[in-house]
């Protein structure tokens, strides 16, 4: 049976699922060659500069076997890239991994472990706008990269859908518990990467044992696949809840799975992006990432999407951490938000107070039988008969509860607190075997009070096992999203935008792909402009969205840019933005010189490059991104940033500038009005930012947007302003 702790995490999407380094297997003694001692090593990724392969290496192979091979093998390499990036992954000891570093040629060597409701509250509907006028994203190709999938779910059937285009490089893999000829115009790739399988075979000098699976044994995949591109499901749910049609947010999208394994290291991952690029899809979910943000020279991810820009391949990957990572301006961030789906159930306390959670325990009941509250740590040892029989268990401190263990102890029902989440509108869903509820921080502070207050504690629950549905505020920023400011780079703004569930990133996955259908000459960049400066900033009551999250010292107020980036995603808006802001891999090379980075370091994202000829004037944020960071300090209280956008609309428009700003902020824009003619064609202005507050600014961060609009577009930019002491 499956415990809460599983299932609470499956429900959060907290899939941290490759966080353990990935070493080395023990080689035994064989008749043909002498025993090896154990070797500490981990699996490193080596970039090389292709341009600087000696000529007498008839191969870049060739060139790479001559660094790394040994009398056991001639080339222990796990993988080699050569599209978004080139070089190997290796296993490598820590010495050998720092000799390689000097290795002519060498440009850095890095470690890295890693660790259906939604399509109708984003306004997609059959029958008529974004769906419709894009054919349901019809032949766009989405690669996912994670944990595999399962081929045979009714989500993943080709009914209705035509062939592959005939560029397409990408194949299913035959497996021994997956078979490649149920692959069809639908699933049209699915590959599995296991570095460390593959280098432990080769140390022992034969081939794997059997093919790696591209078969999902853990689920997240498959969910994330249907998610964002999964085929029409009539009459689905879970149990009686959340009965209805299913599909994903682009339901004739194609899919390409790149499975990499739940133990192993980036080197993986960078393994499956170059496939995906190299096999030709148009877009890139990526569910990984790591709990710290690393300079871009040092990010093996960051490195590799950068490669996939200029390909066209457009890449979308979560925040991951509680501090916002995957900060990269080529990458599209992506925060969670709450859905207007409620399973309410009510849990009545002995002094007349009714508190109304959440829980998907299907047994309906309208009033059980009063038991006693037992406050407990709900961790090991305190879940004993004698303690919680017939009782009804609050964790005090935990979300995480062992259901057998409290089954076996003749437990009668059980209350979870959310602690970080303020309002029940936000709070997780988890199914339940037995009766129980989660509360949110605010109920919860409810009932420690009737804890502290009674001497006798009784409570009794009640479960209408009722899907509610446009009844509460949303979306609200979800408390476990990432949130900014940026820790890389302060100047540039992340999050990019919100999307709804902890399925966020292949919703807005699914939403490029639409994007992609309608403008296949669009970059990822105006894809990712049109997402950012169409969001919605008020949730379904017409007010500003909510942050559900609990700060120390404060109740729940409005999210800022830093919790939901530009905002909500929005379809159709998206589709038609009227301006984007554009750039590539000029921009971002400029970009990384402003940034100070060496040419040793330059040269990792681009292999031929000399030295930083032409900086941005005014640092990082002078980047053509669709939002803005402006930073005062004590010398510079002026900050001038100018931006172009290219118009994407078919008729010629005139746009003309609002501004919204802090107090004591002097926005000046020049000009105010632009007008346009054609498509395609580009228009700049200049941002001029003054500080008039003096030294009396006491908030470290405020925030306000520019739009440019007229009667049929609204072009909106964010603007994080900063005062640094």
């Amino acid at each position: 049976m499956a415990s809460i702790t599983t299932r609470l995490l499956h429900h959060l999407a907290l899939f941290l699922f490759l966080t353990q380094l990935t070493h080395s297997a023990l080689v035994p003694k064989t008749n043909n060659q002498p025993a090896l001692k154990p070797r500490a090593s981990n699996t490193y990724i080596v970039h090389a500069n292709h341009l600087a392969k000696p000529s007498h290496f008839a191969s870049l192979k060739h060139w790479y076997t001559s660094m790394v091979a040994t009398p056991l093998t001639s080339f222990p390499a796990s993988y080699t890239y050569d599209t978004v990036m080139h070089g190997f992954a290796v296993q490598l000891t820590g010495d050998e991994a720092r000799r390689m570093a000097t290795a002519a040629g060498v440009n850095g060597v890095m470690l890295k472990p890693m660790i259906t409701r939604t399509p109708d509250f984003l306004g997609l509907d059959p029958g008529f706008g974004a769906w419709r006028n894009t054919d349901f994203g019809d032949g766009v190709i989405i690669g996912f990269v994670d944990s595999g999938i399962w081929l045979e779910n009714p989500s993943f059937t080709d009914k209705g859908l035509g062939p592959v285009r005939s560029s397409w490089g990408g194949k299913c893999v035959d497996a021994e518990d997956f078979n490649a000829s149920l692959c069809n115009n639908k699933l049209v790739g699915a590959k599995a990467f296991d570095a460390a399988g593959k280098s432990a075979a080769a140390i022992k000098g034969n081939g794997p044992a059997y093919p790696s699976s591209p078969r999902d044994t853990f689920g997240h995949g498959t969910h994330v696949a249907s998610t964002a591109a999964g085929s029409e499901v009539g009459d689905t749910g879970f149990l009686m809840f959340a009965r209805g049609t299913a599909r994903g947010v682009a339901p004739k999208a194609k899919i390409a799975m790149y499975k990499v394994y739940g133990k192993q290291t980036m080197a993986d991952v960078v393994a499956a992006i170059d496939a995906a690029v190299k096999d030709g899809v148009d877009i890139i979910s990526l569910s990984l990432g790591d709990d710290d943000a690393h300079e871009f020279y040092d990010d093996a991810l960051a490195i590799a999407a950068f490669g996939a820009d200029p390909r066209g391949v457009f890449v979308v990957l979560a925040g991951e951490a509680s501090t916002v990572t995957n900060v990269a301006p080529w990458m599209t961030t992506v925060g969670a938000a709450t859905l207007d789906r409620l399973f309410p159930a009510n849990l009545a306390l002995g002094n007349g107070v009714v508190l109304t959670g959440q829980s998907l325990y299907p047994m309906k009941s309208n009033h059980t039988t009063m038991a006693l509250l037992v406050p407990s740590s709900c961790m090991n040892g305190d879940l004993t008969p004698n303690r919680i029989m017939g009782k009804i268990v609050v964790c005090m401190t935990t979300l995480l509860a062992n259901e057998t263990q409290f089954r076996q102890a003749g437990g009668a029902g059980l209350v979870l607190m959310d602690s970080t989440s303020w309002s029940r509108d936000g709070i997780s869903t988890v199914a339940f075997t037995l009766p129980a509820v989660i509360l949110s921080h605010t109920d919860g502070e409810k009932l420690r009070a009737y804890l502290v207050s009674s001497r006798y504690p009784v409570a009794s629950f009640s479960f209408a096992c009722q899907t509610v549905i446009g009844e509460i505020r949303a979306p609200m920023v979800a408390t476990f999203s990432s949130r900014g400011p940026n820790p890389v780079v302060p100047e540039l703004l992340k999050l990019d935008v919100i999307a709804p569930g902890s399925r966020a990133r292949p919703n807005v996955a699914g939403v490029a792909a639409l994007l992609k259908k309608k403008d296949g000459d669009w970059t990822p960049t105006m894809i990712r402009s049109a997402l950012i400066t169409t969001a919605g900033t008020l949730d379904n009551a017409d007010r500003e969205i909510m942050d559900n999250s609990v700060f120390e010292g404060r109740g729940i107020t409005a999210a800022t840019p830093f919790a939901a980036g530009a905002g909500h995603v929005r379809p159709q808006l998206a589709l038609d933005p009227g301006l984007v802001y554009d750039a590539g891999e000029r921009e971002y090379v400029e970009f990384l010189c402003a940034l100070n980075y060496t040419a040793a370091q330059l040269r990792l994202f681009v292999p031929d490059f000399v030295e930083c000829t032409t900086t941005f004037r005014g640092g990082p944020a002078s980047l053509n991104y669709p939002s803005f960071v402006v930073s005062f300090d004590k010398d510079i209280d002026v900050r001038a940033l100018t931006r172009t956008v290219t118009k994407v609309s078919e008729e010629a428009e005139t746009y003309n500038v609002t501004v919204v700003a802090p107090e004591h902020v002097k926005v000046t824009i020049t000009p105010t009005t632009l007008e346009f003619k054609e498509r395609m064609e580009t228009k700049s202005y200049t941002a001029e930012f003054r500080n008039e507050a003096g030294g009396n600014q006491k908030a470290e961060w405020d925030f306000g947007h520019i739009s440019w609009e007229n009667e049929k577009h609204r072009v909106r930019s964010p603007v994080a302003f900063q005062w640094k002491k």
